[in-house]
């Protein structure tokens, strides 16, 4: 009889008791300092009682909540075949992490990029095939294609859908580094903030007086300028670029801090940037407005006001011009 078949049974038998004891102190039945001896005594043996035990304390410690390492019987997995599968696991893992720390405020392109890049090549690993052996191609289909979920298949999309949708690559470089553009902007940004932290120390006076936000208007219009003018010439730079493909944003990470700065600078400090352009667009508005009547006036002066002229029949003419020659000769 094998040994370890005989421990696993017992042990299955044992999990319905364990799941009794649990319930019972999830629910309040049982607390947490007595003994399950005196509860289920007359259910049990004190043989059981104590597998019970053992069987409960060895699942609590055995950090079966977050596996660093593969069981030892998968199938059909070689040594490399089942590293491989571990590498990507770990990697995986440590990317989620990433991703959901960066979730808010966004950090997630600046802050995930070389998990990301460490997960890809985790993947090609194991979907490419290393040499032309049968065990290769034997551990990219065992992993891969074999069964009907694709677990590293369907987590691998969604780390590349999620990095797609941020569009990173708009922060990053071909050597998959942050830009020159995007560390200056966050740059900027982070002394934005710093201006605004700043002078709200200095304006926060009393607690019983309303918050005046004049100072941070005033000490910090010009960081704020600059960072809008710099956020404009990128969404510029990125419509040049992308003209094919309309819609296109810049990656999360600069359009949410520049959601955040504006956020503050309007709704929360309530600041208003002045207008550069404001005479220009008064002058064009009021030309527009007076239009109208400029054409119609012009119209009115320039056309012609004709009189009527009475036409008198060419007999009629001719004897007044007879008789007038008569009276001159006399």
């Amino acid at each position: 009889m094998d040994p370890e078949g005989t421990v696993a049974r017992r042990r299955s038998s044992l999990l319905p008791w364990l799941l009794l004891l649990w319930s019972g102190l999830a629910l309040g039945t049982l607390s947490f300092g007595s003994s399950p001896h005196g509860v289920l005594h007359d259910l049990l043996s004190e043989q059981q009682l104590l597998e019970v035990e053992d069987l409960s304390l060895s699942l609590l410690q055995g950090g079966g909540l977050g596996p660093q390492s593969l069981p030892p019987d998968l199938p059909n997995l070689d040594p490399e075949c089942r590293e491989l599968l571990l590498d990507f696991a770990n990697s995986s893992a440590e990317l989620t992490g990433c991703i959901v720390r960066s979730a808010r405020p966004v950090r997630l392109c600046q802050t995930c990029y070389p998990l990301f890049q460490q997960v890809a090549n985790k993947m090609d690993n194991i979907s490419r095939a290393v040499g032309n052996t049968s065990e290769s191609h034997s551990c990219a289909r065992s992993l891969l294609m074999t069964d009907r979920m694709q677990i590293v298949v369907i987590l691998s999309e969604f780390f590349n859908s999620t990095w797609k949708e941020a569009n990173c690559a708009n922060c990053l470089t071909n050597s998959q580094e942050l830009s020159n553009s995007t560390v200056y902007f966050l740059s900027l940004f982070n002394h934005t903030l710093t201006c605004f932290e700043h002078n709200l120390q200095e304006s926060s006076q009393s607690l019983l007086q309303p918050r005046n936000y004049s100072e941070v208007c005033k000490n910090c219009h010009e960081a704020y300028k600059n960072l809008s003018s710099l956020y404009s010439e990128m969404q510029k730079k990125n419509e040049l670029e992308n003209k094919a493909e309309p819609g296109t944003h810049l990656c999360i990470d600069v359009e949410d801090a520049m959601n955040i700065t504006r956020k503050l600078w309007s709704r929360t400090f309530n600041c208003s940037v002045p207008c550069s352009d404001t005479v220009p667009v008064i002058a064009v508005s009021v030309f527009i407005l007076f239009l109208p009547v400029v054409f119609y006036l012009s119209s009115f002066l320039h056309s012609e006001q004709k009189k009527r002229k009475l036409i008198l029949p060419k007999r009629l003419k001719s004897s007044t011009s007879f008789a007038n020659i008569h009276e001159n000769s006399n």
